[in-house]
């Protein structure tokens, strides 16, 4: 069996079986503190039982859609403007900026795309934020065709095996970050992404909604106008907007798709076709009659009932919305 494995896939066995290692542990530490709710066990495993649907649905033959992102970048690759040499010092800085910002792109779309979101929204369904919350990646991400905003880099002269590299490598980086165990960091903050940073990526405060996409870095939150701070003493509430309560991981895993399948079907059942893009590209929880729940009217709620556009919106707009508006399963 071991001999049939490169060493890419092993050693990556072995860096996966070190950090489900290093989670347990933290989860325990968790548990020890006399303060806080306690670590939710069934949420570990939960995650746990999404990786291995991952795993199995990584492993099967589907065909042009999943085998479509190494091809199209070796096309791309292979039609470059350039070609960047790994051998230089110059070379490395490039590969590492030109990742962080396609990443960026994808981690916004993520986000702002309700095609995109329907995979992203199980990173963001846990209702606490631990090391867990770092393995709780979709089963869809390839379906959903998110590898098409690192085939410039091929463009760009960098081939598709560094591309692959150099991406693995960001998200082996975001690993700790997941955490509430390590506070502000001082002069970090604003420059890495830190655990302070991506805990307010993971909160569903109006306030901190849709920001701080960056991988390692956040310079291209702070050019385009997405960075936010962790403010102090503001409490942050976790999760998707409307919390998942489910511990299923193939419900968790599709319920978004399923939202969409849901409000698809009913435009094409009504004859309002012209309402399926917006459904499936528009922000989440855009609805025809302005009555949604993006995270614009989230704010602009909280603002008209409080005053401040801040805190989480209550359950009860979240229950029972206009039908056309049900496509916000939650954003965080």
């Amino acid at each position: 069996m071991l001999d049939k494995l490169n060493v890419i896939q092993i050693m990556m066995g072995i860096l996966g079986a070190s950090a489900v290692t290093v989670t347990a542990l933290e989860g325990l530490l968790i548990g020890k503190r006399s303060c806080g709710e306690p670590y939710d066990w069934r949420a570990f495993w939960t995650t746990i039982r999404i990786n291995l649907w991952r795993a199995a649905v990584e492993a099967l033959p589907m065909g042009l859609v999943l085998g479509a992102a190494l091809p199209f970048g070796a096309w791309m690759y292979e039609h470059r403007v350039t070609t960047i040499p790994m051998n230089t010092w110059w070379g490395w800085v490039a590969m590492f900026l030109t990742t962080e910002f396609f990443y960026y792109w994808l981690h916004r779309a993520g986000h702002r795309v309700r095609w995109y979101w329907a995979s992203h929204a199980i990173h963001h369904s846990g209702n606490q934020y631990n090391l867990a919350a770092a393995f709780r990646q979709s089963i869809t991400g390839k379906v959903s065709g998110g590898f098409v905003f690192f085939a410039p880099q091929c463009l760009l002269g960098f081939s598709p095996d560094a591309v692959l590299i150099s991406y693995g490598l960001n998200l082996v980086y975001q690993f700790w970050i997941h955490t509430d165990l390590i506070d502000k960091m001082g002069w970090m903050e604003g420059v890495f992404n830190t655990p302070s940073a991506h805990r307010v990526h993971h909160a569903a405060n109006v306030e901190y909604l849709d920001c701080n996409y960056g991988g390692t870095i956040m310079l291209f939150d702070r050019l385009f106008g997405t960075y936010v701070a962790e403010k102090d003493g503001a409490p942050i509430r976790y999760g998707l907007v409307k919390q998942v309560t489910s511990y299923s991981a193939i419900r968790i895993c599709l319920m978004e798709w399923m939202a969409i399948g849901k409000d698809v079907w009913r435009d094409v059942r009504t004859g309002r076709v012209q309402d399926i893009p917006g459904h499936l590209f528009g922000p989440p929880g855009w609805a025809p009659n302005g009555q949604g729940l993006t995270t614009e009217q989230l704010r602009a709620r909280m603002q008209a009932a409080t005053g401040s556009a801040t805190g989480v919106p209550p359950q009860a707009w979240l229950e029972g919305p206009a039908p056309e508006a049900s496509g916000k399963a939650a954003t965080a």
